[in-house]
C-alpha cells in the first residue's frame, strides 16, 4: 500500500505539470489579445490595426524565445512600429476586405454567379494565406517595406502544404469564433496571431535551412534557437 500511496503522489504533480503549460498558453494568448484590441482601438482601427497587428507578431515571437512579454512592451513596440506597420499591414487587410466584400456580394447573387463566386474565394484563400505570412515576416526578416508583401505572395505560391495549414488553422479559429462571438474579444485575435506566428517562424526556419543545404551541404547547421533580432535578407 505504501507503494502504490507513492506511485499516486508522483501522478498528482505530473498531471498538474501537464495542465499548466496549456493554461499558462490560453492566459498569454487572452493577453496578446486584449493588447491587440485596446491598441488597435486607440489607433481608431484604422491607423491602429497594422500596428497592433505588427507588434503582435514581434511579442509573439519573442514569448516563443522565452521572454516575458507586458503591456509596456507591446506599447513601446506599437508607438515604433506605428507608421511602418499600417504601411505594411493596410494594404494586405484591404485587399482580403475588398475580396470578401466581393464574395459575400456573388454569393447573394446565387447560381447566376456562381464562376464568379469560386474565383473569388479562390483569390480570397490565395490573400489570407499569403497576408498570413506578411506580419510574421515583418517581425522575423528585416526588408524594405515595399518588399513584404510580394515576398510573403511568393512564399505562400512556393510552399502551398505551409500555405493550407495555415488557411486551414484561420478557418477553423473562424468558424469557432462565428460559432461563438463572444471569443473575438476574449481569445480569439491572440490565439490566432500566436499561433500563425509560431507556424510562420517554423515554416520561415525550415527554408532557411533547406537554402543553406542547397548552398553548402556539409557544413548547413539547422538553427536551434530564433535569432534575437530580425534577420536581413535580400
Amino acid at each position: 500500500m505504501a507503494g502504490i500511496d507513492v506511485i499516486q503522489d508522483r501522478r498528482g504533480p505530473a498531471w498538474a505539470s501537464h495542465l499548466h503549460p496549456v493554461f499558462s498558453t490560453i492566459a498569454w494568448c487572452a493577453a496578446l489579445n486584449a493588447m491587440w484590441l485596446a491598441f488597435t482601438l486607440l489607433g481608431g482601427v484604422v491607423l491602429g490595426a497594422g500596428p497592433a497587428t505588427v507588434a503582435a507578431c514581434i511579442v509573439a515571437r519573442r514569448h516563443l524565445r522565452g521572454e516575458t512579454i507586458r503591456w509596456r512592451d507591446f506599447a513601446a513596440v506599437w508607438r515604433k512600429e506605428f507608421w511602418r506597420g499600417t504601411i505594411v499591414v493596410a494594404p494586405v487587410a484591404a485587399v482580403v476586405i475588398l475580396l470578401y466584400s466581393n464574395y459575400v456580394y456573388f454569393s447573394a447573387l446565387g447560381p447566376a454567379a456562381g464562376g464568379a463566386r469560386l474565383v473569388t474565394l479562390a483569390a480570397l484563400m490565395l490573400a489570407i494565406g499569403a497576408g498570413s505570412y506578411v506580419a510574421p515576416m515583418y517581425a522575423h526578416y528585416d526588408l524594405p517595406l515595399h518588399r513584404y508583401a510580394p515576398k510573403a505572395l511568393r512564399f505562400a505560391l512556393g510552399r502551398p502544404a505551409s500555405t493550407f495549414i495555415l488557411v486551414f488553422s484561420f478557418a477553423v479559429c473562424a468558424v469557432i469564433t462565428a460559432l461563438m462571438p463572444v471569443l473575438l474579444a476574449v481569445i480569439s485575435i491572440g490565439l490566432w496571431w500566436q499561433a500563425s506566428t509560431y507556424l510562420c517562424v517554423r515554416f520561415f526556419q525550415e527554408n532557411e535551412d533547406r537554402l543553406a543545404r542547397r548552398a553548402d551541404p556539409e557544413s548547413a547547421v539547422p538553427m536551434t534557437s530564433l535569432p534575437v533580432e530580425p534577420l536581413r535578407i535580400r
